[in-house]
């Protein structure tokens, strides 16, 4: 193994804490730099924003330096005490080249002649060789934490009945303007890695030695799904890329490529020390409502204009949800060679309902140290996934790396008073009978299964549906968890509908071939299931189940249905790359019902009507998603989209003869879809495919049925005013564009910019054929077209035209709601076919 964790000889240790002040008026001074004198290694720290700060320190340095722009650096002794405070006194610097800046009365701003643009155009212009990319190779220790709890507690709150036996959970809020406000800390992370880059062939690759998190009880909450979430939410930092992600987000950076374009810049402070020449940068949006920050940047003057610090908000104006504040600080170093690399960076982020209210306070700290740079590494080191766990062999060493002596000889800084008690909360709450109901009352509201030893049961949404052809319909299901086997899941339901007076059931038992769930990323496994159970022909529906109570409701005439009766047999793996592969064999008894009915016109003129329809089918499947990830449930995931394609291949051949299969035929399928970043005027979705089935002779419910809509939610996938069955291809293309523009409009417009509404806009369309062989109004040898329960046609092949609807609508109502005025653009001839809907879906977003 490349690595070992660290032994490190027992050492003493000596805690410093203080406060850094102006030595003329005795004010605070906010982020302060605190470091060791004399250590071949940086050891230090940042003062607070209130001055405040705390470091530990090896016992054998004897003295700190303390330095803040804009004051003259000093040094303090440190005694042999193991606890020590130290107030330290800074004086402005006298050596300070001050250059006074008086803008003209009631001058209008303007890029033209303006000093502090040109010096933003001078670090956009040197950006690349001071950041990361801009050196061929790099590497460096990497601490970063993640903590997270409630915020905004008063003592009225804290004090609660439901808190009598819970008090030990709250916390003193430091960073609170009142006094008496509390946190409630409740999780915590930590990492520590080697991170190696070099910059040809591009790699970046994190080797994790040591992580460590404050777990709950895997029956209620997956750990690892919690990590990958907040972990998104707080995302790294990268003040050199144009836009800079944020929760679902993109903020153009205040040095990005068109910055001056929609920033406004000034220079607020020039300032010479000994060390180096900085100017202070201060930026603020030219639109407050706009995605944009508002801060400073403290940019040298040494030739490189890099960017030394930053410290950046946004405004209160902006359309984004549920923050109530945020804060971004970063710190950058330079090496001996003139190098410039990230030190620290900073992201806090305060969620509330209301800006007055209850809360969720988080913050993420990373934190780089031993920095190198010109090392080339063998191949094989860039050759591992971009995050790369290092795993201790040894049980002992398992124990040891999660300890928290271990973990204090690792931190480049101490853990506050509230973080460092979360990993003993966390232990204790999980002993404690009424947070575990707690935990299992929440399991069932947010997942809709209610626990039951290693068996879930539910989805309670689906215990209770109608539709025309069963009447009402009860099932009840569930299924095993990792607590029943690590290796095998089994999962299924049983319904019943009282009009059609039949049972309907699902089973599928799922064995995991690499001992992880069948839902987790990297997914291996092999699946077995059988089902028997009703479903609209061409109905495709997101994350929900067909029976949800919910979409019992739907528009026009609903009464097209099969009995589906399937047997399938399913093979996955995925690799590292995020290149996955699936192959199933299936066979497949399609049944009419309602009235839908599979006839051959006769000779005659009358009708010979088949029962039913059997197919056998065999399929291989590629999909390639780069550096996909997961918001990750206990069993569900949910793709969190990135700015790389995804793209898929699918190839499935009916097999005539094989476990009765009627038919011979072979269906290519390929699609790619895209999200296309638009930095303040928001993001679209843009997706494409296409179909290609071989075969003649062949009926319908083997052809393309195109993805119809009659309910009122609003699907993403489908076409929202097409009917069931409505179009059949053996042939197609189609697109669909979501465009959503994150109240770029809405939000300049006064008194409607305070409600927070989104702009969203779609425009979908599908364009195909059916060639002559397949097509009942030239070949009477294949099933007729459909037609509905007043005898009219309503199934078709396209005419020369494809089908289009576009739609304009209105997002983030009440900051979870969706309503779309959606418009059918042609086809409007068929059998009811509407030409306006309006149409419904949650959506949440930040």
């Amino acid at each position: 193994m490349l690595f070992s964790f660290h032994s490190l000889s027992a050492q003493q240790f000596i805690t410093i804490k203080g406060k850094v002040l102006n030595a003329e008026n005795y004010e605070a001074i906010p982020y302060a730099s605190i470091k060791v004198v004399g250590a071949s290694k940086e050891i230090g720290t940042s003062s607070n924003d209130k001055g405040e700060y705390t470091l530990t320190v090896p016992s054998e340095y004897k003295k700190i330096r303390v330095s803040s722009v804009g004051f003259d650096p000093e040094e303090y002794p440190v005694t042999e005490e193991s606890d020590q405070t130290i107030r330290v006194m800074l004086f402005p610097a006298n050596s300070i080249e001050e250059i006074v800046v008086k803008a003209p009365k009631r001058g209008k701003y303007s890029n033209k002649n303006n000093p502090a643009v040109e010096l933003i155009r001078k670090v956009v212009e040197h950006r690349d060789q001071n950041r990361l990319t801009g050196q061929a190779f790099a590497e460096y220790d990497q601490y970063e934490k993640i903590s997270l709890g409630l915020s905004n507690l008063d003592e009225k709150f804290k004090n609660r009945k439901v808190f009598k036996n819970y008090q030990f959970l709250f916390q003193e809020d430091d960073t609170a303007k009142n006094s008496s406000n509390y946190v409630l800390p409740a999780y915590m992370e930590e990492k520590f890695s080697k991170v190696y880059f070099r910059k040809n062939p591009n790699a970046k690759k994190q080797y994790i030695l040591a992580e460590r998190k404050a777990e709950f009880d895997p029956k209620f909450v997956d750990n690892d799904g919690l990590s990958k979430y907040f972990n998104r939410l707080y995302d790294e930092i990268e003040i050199y890329d144009n836009n800079i992600t944020i929760l679902t987000n993109q903020f153009l950076s205040p040095i990005a490529n068109s910055a001056p374009t929609f920033y406004r810049f000034y220079i607020t402070d020039t300032v010479k020390n000994e060390n180096e020449s900085l100017v202070e940068l201060s930026f603020f949006p030219r639109n407050k409502n706009d995605l944009l920050f508002k801060g400073k940047l403290y940019v040298t003057l040494d030739g490189n204009y890099a960017v030394k610090g930053a410290e950046m908000t946004v405004a209160d104006e902006i359309n984004l949800n549920f923050v109530r504040d945020l804060n971004i600080e970063l710190g950058f170093d330079k090496t001996n060679d003139n190098k410039y690399y990230l030190t620290k960076s900073s992201l806090g982020i305060d969620f509330a309902i209301t800006g007055k209210g209850k809360g969720i306070k988080g913050k993420r700290v990373v934190l780089i140290n031993d920095y190198e740079n010109g090392n080339e590494r063998p191949d094989s080191i860039y050759a591992v996934p971009d995050q790369y766990v290092v795993v201790p062999e040894e049980k002992t060493e398992k124990e040891k790396t999660t300890s928290e002596s271990y973990w204090a000889t690792l931190r480049p800084e101490p853990l506050s008073k509230a973080e460092n008690s979360i990993y003993h909360n966390i232990d204790s709450l999980q002993q404690m009978p009424s947070f575990r109901t707690f935990m299992d009352v929440s399991a069932l509201v947010f997942s809709g299964y209610k626990q039951a030893g290693p068996v879930e049961i539910g989805p309670v949404n689906t215990f209770y549906s109608y539709n025309p052809v069963e009447g009402f319909r009860l099932r009840v299901g569930g299924r095993t968890t990792e607590q029943l086997s690590k290796t095998f899941y089994a999962e299924g339901y049983g319904a019943y509908g009282f009009d059609d007076q039949k049972w309907k059931y699902f089973l599928s038992g799922t064995y995991s071939l690499n001992k992880k769930s069948p839902y987790k990323f990297p997914q291996h496994y092999l699946r077995v299931s059988a089902s028997y159970d009703t479903k609209i022909p061409g109905q495709n529906l997101e994350f929900v189940q067909e029976d949800n109570v919910l979409l019992s409701f739907k528009r026009g005439e609903n009464r097209s249905y099969l009995y589906n009766e399937v047997y399938r047999l399913d093979y996955k793996v995925e690799f590292s790359n995020n290149l996955s592969l699936n192959a199933g064999l299936g066979t497949w008894k399609q049944t009419p019902a309602g009235v839908l009915s599979y006839s051959l016109l006769q000779p005659d003129g009358t009708h010979r009507f088949i029962n039913n329809l059997q197919s056998t089918e065999f399929n291989v499947g590629l999909r390639y998603a780069p550096k996909e990830e997961f918001y990750q449930g206990k069993n569900y995931r949910t793709p969190i989209f990135n700015q790389y394609p995804i793209m898929t291949f699918n190839y499935t051949v009916g097999v005539k003869g094989l476990f009765g299969g009627e038919y011979n035929y072979h269906n290519f399928t390929a699609g790619v879809f895209k999200r296309f970043y638009l930095s303040q005027l928001g993001y679209a979705d843009v997706n494409v495919d296409g179909t290609y089935i071989a075969g003649n002779n062949l009926p319908f419910p083997v052809l393309n049925i195109h993805r119809a809509n009659q309910t009122y939610a609003y699907q993403l996938q489908s076409y929202n005013l097409m009917n069931f069955m409505e179009f059949i291809s053996d042939h197609h293309v189609s697109w669909n564009v979501q465009y959503y523009m994150n109240g770029f409009i809405f939000n300049k417009i006064p008194l409607l910019n305070r409600l927070k509404l989104r702009e969203v806009f779609s425009f979908k369309g599908v364009y195909g054929g059916l060639r002559d062989s397949n097509n009942p109004s030239l070949n009477t040898s294949v099933y007729d077209w459909q037609t509905n329960s007043k005898g009219e046609q309503m199934s078709f092949t396209f005419d020369g035209k494809p089908y289009m609807e576009a739609s304009a609508g209105v997002a983030n109502i009440f900051k979870v709601l969706r309503v779309d005025l959606v418009r059918r653009l042609n086809y409007l001839d068929h059998p009811e076919a509407p030409k306006w809907g309006v149409r419904a879906r949650i959506k949440f977003d930040f």
